[in-house]
């Protein structure tokens, strides 16, 4: 390589952005496990089950009837309307088809959705903690992070006056994760309607990731599309994977103005294309088909976050807050932070791999440094044996 091509090698916008560090996490743990070393793993939000049978069938169904071709960059038309269907019904919301565009995941609806609205310089409201790719993905864009702070002491509750402190003249877009993760907070049914119409008025986008929104343990689900007189204004992210069991499946969505739909379904036309068109098939058995394994998964995930905020009562100096939803809790580890040589989150959360085997995500990856997130999305078992070890090692630091 010459010195004059010495220099500068990367776009400036790849420096912008971090690896994912769950992803980052479940990298150590494969290479542990690889060579035989028995993990208790809470790392990846990812559902313990397996895909309900008549979504597997419906894609076996199409690859045995040939359809594995291209489809329209935004999904066929079939899928399009069982979305926007299964929303109508569900939320009250009042979408179309040219008003939906499929995607290769919710993380790429996102992605898109951050890529065609926000410019250099623009600000972006992001609560915290927040999932981990949301910074990465504005920074990206070459967007401003604005972050507010929530208290750990509400339950990391969002408020709509804590989201109108934060807006000014830059303010171009907020981002809404409910139920969150990592905390499992749910933004209330009143804030939310509250930050929809306010940003509706001042011009704002919100971006509404749902991914969690049937994961809801509140008794009361709402999106944040329902408010059908604030439309032009809200963007819905959407995501087949942990609803249905389908992570692997990469299957995603997002519904919003035609205009933004459209310039999001332009920018999927030079990069992903469409998503693979059985999964399209397979995912229109998922949300127009029986419901009843989502309300049964939901079920067994309450039992699940009893079960390890029951085992995190048997751990002193650990306290942790109530999910309302999702499948993660997000304990708080402060009281252990400065003892055995732990001088941080991420510290503790090699050492807990390290040494007791068992996989966390340490909080500084969702914007805190007091916190480490586990995915109960496992068995009773999982659960049982990690609390036990978790248990026994923080005794150990005294």
């Amino acid at each position: 390589m010459s010195t004059a091509t010495a220099t500068k090698i990367f776009a400036d916008r790849i420096g912008r952005i971090e690896v994912s560090a769950t992803m980052a996490i479940t990298a150590a743990a494969l290479k542990l496990k690889s060579e035989g070393v028995d993990l208790a793993d809470f790392g990846a939000g990812e559902p313990h089950f397996s895909t309900p049978r008549h979504i597997k069938d419906a894609a076996i169904d199409a690859i045995e009837k040939n359809f594995t071709r291209y489809t329209n960059v935004a999904g066929i038309p079939e899928i399009r309307k069982a979305i926007v269907d299964r929303h109508t019904a569900d939320f009250g919301s009042a979408y179309t088809p040219e008003e939906c565009v499929f995607t290769t995941g919710g993380k790429l609806a996102l992605f898109n959705a951050v890529q065609v609205l926000v410019d250099h310089g623009d600000e972006v409201i992001l609560p915290v903690p927040y999932w981990v790719s949301f910074k990465d993905i504005i920074q990206y864009a070459g967007g401003v992070v604005v972050p507010v702070e929530t208290n750990e002491a509400e339950n990391f509750r969002v408020t709509a006056k804590m989201i109108e402190a934060a807006i000014t003249p830059k303010t171009k877009a907020i981002i809404l994760n409910t139920p969150s993760n990592p905390s499992g907070a749910v933004v209330s049914p009143e804030d939310l309607e509250a930050i929809v119409r306010l940003a509706h008025q001042r011009d704002i986008f919100v971006l509404l990731d749902e991914c969690y929104v049937y994961l809801n343990f509140t008794g009361n689900i709402v999106s944040g599309g329902s408010f059908k007189d604030c439309k032009e204004h809200v963007v819905v992210l959407g995501s087949l994977s942990k609803t249905y069991a389908m992570t692997g499946w990469r299957a995603g969505f997002a519904l919003g103005p035609k205009p933004i739909i459209a310039a999001m379904s332009k920018l999927q036309s030079q990069s992903t294309s469409n998503t693979a068109s059985m999964v399209q098939r397979a995912s229109i058995a998922a949300v127009s088909g029986s419901q009843e394994c989502v309300a049964e998964m939901r079920a067994d995930y309450v039992k699940l976050r009893d079960r390890v905020l029951e085992g995190f009562k048997t751990i002193p100096g650990l306290t942790c807050t109530v999910p309302e939803g999702a499948f993660y809790v997000y304990p708080n580890v402060k009281n252990f932070i400065g003892k055995g040589g732990i001088t941080s989150a991420t510290d503790l959360a090699a050492k807990l791999l390290s040494e007791a085997h068992v996989v966390v995500v340490p909080g500084e990856a969702f914007g805190t440094k007091e916190h480490i997130r586990l995915s109960y999305a496992v068995s009773a078992d999982v659960v049982d044996e990690g609390v036990k070890r978790m248990r026994e090692y923080f005794a150990k630091l005294g």
